[in-house]
């Protein structure tokens, strides 16, 4: 599971910058397309080998160069050491176990964002990490599987819709950025429906089944909201213009992906917060259940005592009884016991009680 704790005591010892990668294998091979463009022209094409891809065109072409699968250190390594990525931001791309954050290396900005996906029917969360690397004249992005929220985008500069290709290389990171987080409300979205779903489940017939729901479903939030949070830090330093390679064109598009991610968490902690009451209910319809049922059986034990007194007064082996003797004694204690059922469940209906 993407969620799982990853091993890194895989890095115990080594030296800061060690490459090594922790996390899981999604991939067997790693893949690279490279993608040029200005508002004329548009090339793409898949790189066998990482040194095809430079030198990289000048201004005004844009390049975005994208690594599906981090795996394999020494294509990671090679494509650091032409853009002369620092080794602790190399050693960041290959541990997927990353939160998402920002930092600027004056030259470039480095970008950690964690795409988020469904899996068995809508009932699990994963995550993929997806590192964005912006130049002055560059997009690269590194992704563990290639699920990619990034189609979109590779659409859109094929068939020159939109700004995209009218802009620098800022605005394609900002659309990158988007796509990821747009994603996330359909996430939201579909665990809106699982909530709403358990709500009509405790009201209806909650079983031990939906409790251990419930435990899976606040788990996904935990995680939901571990991958979202730290979005907000990002966009927030991006959006303050704290860059040179951010133009302030693109610092309008980064303000409107920041409310986005304000909504996103906005709707995280509402639904963290109905995560929290369907326990509650829960337990308090499970409570209500057994105290009816508590209920019925002492009012049935309260029904059968004078009951029992009457059958076990008439079953003591005495000489003198004379309702022993009497024609019509059974009747009459049959009848009697008949009466004092019927008024008990009278009282008990006057009380409320049943």
């Amino acid at each position: 599971m993407a969620r799982a704790v990853k091993k890194r005591s895989k890095k115990a010892a080594l030296p800061p910058g060690t490459l090594v990668h922790i996390g899981e294998r999604k991939r067997e091979h790693i893949a690279i397309t490279q993608i040029c463009y200005d508002e004329a022209q548009f090339e793409e094409k898949p790189i066998r080998d990482a040194r095809e891809c430079f030198p990289l065109r000048p201004e005004p072409a844009v390049t975005w160069l994208n690594v599906s699968g981090i795996h394999d250190v020494a294509v990671i390594q090679e494509i650091g050491n032409h853009f002369e990525l620092h080794p602790l931001l190399l050693e960041d791309i290959v541990n997927t176990d990353q939160r998402p954050k920002v930092e600027d290396y004056e030259r470039h900005l480095y970008i950690v964002l964690k795409m988020l996906y469904l899996q068995n029917n809508g009932t699990e969360i994963q995550s993929e990490q997806v590192s964005l690397i912006l130049g002055p004249t560059y997009v690269v992005t590194f992704q563990e599987d290639g699920l990619d929220p990034l189609a979109p985008i590779r659409d859109r500069l094929r068939h020159n819709k939109g700004n995209a290709r009218k802009m620098r290389a800022d605005y394609l990171a900002y659309s990158m950025m988007d796509a990821i987080i747009d994603n996330y409300f359909i996430v939201l979205e579909k665990t809106g429906e699982r909530l709403t779903a358990l709500d009509e489940e405790l009201l209806d017939a909650p079983t031990p089944q939906t409790l251990g729901k419930i435990h899976r479903l606040q788990r996904e939030l935990l995680f939901l909201r571990k991958a979202v949070w730290p979005v907000r830090e990002v966009l927030g330093h991006l959006e303050r213009g704290g860059s040179a390679l951010i133009a302030p064109p693109t610092v309008i598009y980064l303000r409107d992906v920041y409310d986005h991610v304000i909504e996103v968490i906005e709707t995280v902690e509402s639904f963290r917060d109905h995560g929290a009451s369907l326990l509650e209910t829960y337990v308090s319809v499970i409570s209500y259940r057994a105290n009816e049922i508590m209920k019925v059986l002492t009012v049935i034990a309260t029904i059968f005592l004078p009951l029992t007194f009457i059958v076990g007064l008439y079953g003591m082996n005495f000489a003198y009884m004379p309702e022993l003797k009497w024609r019509w004694g059974y009747p009459a204690v049959l009848f009697g016991m008949m009466l004092v059922t019927a008024f008990m469940l009278l009282y008990f209906r006057r009380k409320k009680w049943v």
